[in-house]
């Protein structure tokens, strides 16, 4: 399949790019710099120039395809709404360059904030969440002749070159010489391979059938504590707990999410797919050094 995939450059983007090649497909990275474009064609793949609010380069790209995997994403958290409203415009351009064809078309999303315990495949996605009502439109392309669907990922895809969720605790960590976690440290926190869930992404756009969820969860939930004391091991600095009261003070913008129980499960995944994560998990990923680098 030739498949146009935006966010192709990025730490997720190029690893799916890199196995959706391997796997023998084409693929399209959509580049909106110069940078982005050399990251592509690197890998081996076709660059389309255009970015995220250009709708008529995602409609041209889509319309030029075999299937969509939407991966670009601004997650700059002081424009939540702001990156919401464009990711909207884009699944909409996406959506309508697609309707009737059958092809597949996969976003990226996540499972934090879904209710439950273990939250399954099955949880609905609360629409006053604007990205989970961004996906759940997604979902609904279905009805439309789209082979739609949203794939949740870990809040921590993790490997080497990481530098989401855990680089900024780690460098939280050095900055202030201790390795903390939110009151006994019991809160969970899923994580996933970035070569896992690459694999992952691409067993659903050959795979999944229209309306699917699938959920890049390797591990269901790694205690915090955990992972603040093997941060701390890397940088040779001392785990401690803090009260939840602090816990904005101490960590910035990333506390509440930290200080989160996130349960989730990948078993329908698993399942349904025949995905079988086969990575290191990521205290081994912390425990290599991976985040201790400044």
């Amino acid at each position: 399949m030739r498949i146009f995939v935006t966010g192709a450059s990025g730490w997720i983007g190029s690893a799916v790019t890199a196995e959706l090649i391997e796997a023998g497909h084409r693929v399209v990275g959509l580049a909106r710099s110069e940078e982005s474009a050399a990251k592509i064609a690197a890998l081996g793949a076709e660059v389309r120039r255009g970015h995220l609010d250009d709708l008529d380069a995602l409609r041209a790209g889509a319309d030029d395809s075999d299937g969509v995997v939407h991966l670009a994403y601004n997650h700059d958290f002081s424009r939540m709404a702001d990156a919401a409203q464009t990711d909207a415009a884009a699944i909409a351009a996406i959506g309508d360059a697609l309707a009737g064809t059958g092809r597949p078309f996969f976003i990226a999303s996540g499972v934090a904030g879904l209710p439950g315990s273990p939250a399954t495949e099955e949880t609905a996605g609360p629409d006053f969440l604007p990205r989970m009502a961004n996906a759940n439109a997604t979902l609904a392309l279905a009805e439309r002749g789209v082979r739609s669907g949203v794939l949740r990922f870990a809040p921590t895809v993790h490997g080497e070159g990481d530098h989401g969720f855990i680089a900024v605790l780690a460098g939280i960590a050095r900055e202030k010489g201790v390795a903390a976690y939110v009151g006994d440290g019991a809160g969970r926190w899923p994580a996933v391979h970035v070569l896992d869930a690459a694999r992952l992404v691409r067993l659903a756009v050959e795979q999944a059938a229209p309306g699917t969820i699938v959920h890049a969860v390797a591990e269901e939930g790694v205690p915090t504590r955990e992972i603040a004391e093997a941060i701390g091991r890397g940088l040779d600095v001392p785990a401690k707990s803090i009260p939840a009261e602090e816990a904005a003070a101490h960590f910035g913008w990333i506390g509440p999410f930290f200080g989160m129980d996130s349960h989730v499960s990948s078993e329908l995944t698993r399942k349904n797919l025949g995905w079988t994560p086969a990575e290191q998990g990521l205290i081994a990923d912390l425990d290599a050094g991976f985040y201790a680098k400044s």
